[in-house]
């Protein structure tokens, strides 16, 4: 295994104090998953990493840490730091392009096809999952090898002013901000607040550097004005006749969507193995992003083609029904906010099946937007599901608000209704499920899923 830091280098960029030999070839945080020779960085969080440096040594590595104990440690004075250090560090090593993404909607999907893509320009690196916090951007950062290309970095929020601090960390010389909605508005007051504030990921971009902006949203001209005093041109992408980059066409099927782009003049042709326009947007604004980045557009649209979304964000998949038919199971259970719910909802819309049923758990972190805006979703819904199942205290105000043919059961949580949907399934029908990450609609993943599946499992518990 190659060495990603030595004891020298490890030293330098923390500030912190180990032996001579204390090379490491990776970094984690979870002694789950850790691997022989990473760095294990005892974090604080919802419990102490120092409470489980033990079981890394068991497993083979060793331990940033910023209390006096023995063994393979890396002493500083706080880990978070340290590994903010340490992630700095490598990307100041690091002589390639770098790519960051936000956005309300779409981010890990546009991130997971940058991923796709520049890993046909050369060696590429990205952001694993959702790792797009104060501690998931730095260990990105201090996770890359040394001889990265091209990287894909995502960066997200959820309060005001924590974006530019992990953009001026990134450095990114293209920056994209897919869409702008309504996560996070309990927080941040207004969707004008979420779209200064998703603009800031231009903070810390290059000399001479772009941002990418979605040119049909009505919050445009104010993150251009935001993104072009930190520095960055500003190109638009999107349907609109203005944008720079635009999808002239978009083909869809019930499975798969085909795009066709100009990216500054010149035309390419994307077919995903994944339906909805907003699949094509993100791969519209991956490509304009590597164009703006200096990277080879058809080389990497090449590549993308045949992409299709993972566990949890829009995984299509067969799955047994308790009637010994199949039915097919469309998972959206990572999260939720208003428009990915509707896109979702449209994507099950056009499923030929000979039920529709949507199952939607409760958007978090609204505020006192939250009962309205789940609401307003029942039209949607009924307009794409011949029957809803809801969870939640705020999905009831969506649930209430539909006709009575459509609804179908609603309880309290997840758990909950877990059992209840995988009873109620039959041959031939298409089920959506969806909700916030906190709702835990995994739980009814699991409960469809069991051992009758059709494809890829997940295992988030």
């Amino acid at each position: 295994m190659s060495t990603l830091w030595t004891a020298a280098e490890l030293r330098e960029a923390t500030g912190g104090a180990c032996a001579d030999d204390l090379a490491v070839s990776g970094v984690s945080i979870d002694t789950r998953t850790i691997e022989p020779g990473d760095l294990f960085v005892a974090l604080r969080d919802a419990r102490d990493g120092h409470d489980f440096v033990e079981q890394a040594f068991a497993r083979g590595a060793s331990a940033m840490v910023d209390r006096d104990m023995p063994g393979r440690v890396l002493r500083v004075a706080d880990t978070l730091a340290g590994l903010t250090a340490l992630g700095a560090a490598g990307r100041a090593r690091m002589a390639g392009r770098v790519i960051a993404v936000t956005g309300s909607v779409g981010k890990t999907t546009t991130k997971e096809m940058l991923k796709r893509a520049l890993g046909a320009l050369g060696p590429a690196h990205a952001s694993v999952a959702s790792y797009n916090n104060q501690w998931g951007v730095p260990l990105t950062l201090a996770r890359m090898p040394r001889d990265t290309a091209w990287a894909a970095i995502e960066i997200g929020m959820n309060h005001r002013h924590e974006i530019a601090p992990l953009s001026r960390l990134t450095r990114p010389h293209v920056v994209i901000v897919t869409a702008i909605g309504t996560a996070h508005i309990g927080h941040l007051g207004s969707q004008e607040a979420i779209a200064d504030e998703k603009a800031e990921i231009a903070a810390g971009i290059e000399p001479g550097g772009i941002a990418l902006l979605p040119q049909d949203s009505p919050f445009f001209e104010r993150m251009a004005a935001v993104a072009r005093s930190c520095g960055a041109d500003v190109v638009g992408f999107g349907e609109s006749p203005e944008a720079s980059a635009r999808m002239l066409n978009w083909r869809g099927t019930d499975a798969a969507s085909e795009a066709e782009f100009a990216l500054s003049g010149r035309h390419v042709t994307v077919r995903l193995e994944q339906p909805g326009k907003h699949m094509a947007l993100n791969a519209l604004a991956a490509l304009a992003a590597i164009q703006a980045a200096g990277g080879d557009t058809g080389l990497a649209a090449a590549a993308l083609s045949g992409f299709g979304a993972g566990a949890g964000r829009g995984e299509m998949r067969r799955i047994a029904t308790p009637d010994g038919g199949t039915a097919l199971l469309l998972d959206e259970s990572y999260n939720a906010s208003d428009s990915a719910i509707r896109a979702a909802l449209a994507v099950l819309a056009a499923q030929k099946a000979k039920r529709r049923i949507a199952v939607l758990g409760d958007m978090r972190e609204l505020g006192e937007f939250g009962p309205d805006l789940h609401r307003a979703l029942a039209p949607d819904a009924a307009r794409a599901a011949d029957l809803v199942f809801a969870c939640g205290p705020l999905m009831r105000h969506l649930f209430d608000a539909l006709p009575a043919a459509a609804q179908g059961l609603h309880t309290e949580d997840a758990a909950g209704l877990a059992p209840l949907i995988a009873a109620a399934l039959r041959d031939g029908d298409a089920v959506l499920v969806k909700g916030s990450l906190g709702m835990r609609m995994v739980q009814i993943i699991g409960a469809l899923t069991n051992a009758n599946v059709t494809g890829p499992k997940r295992n988030d518990e």
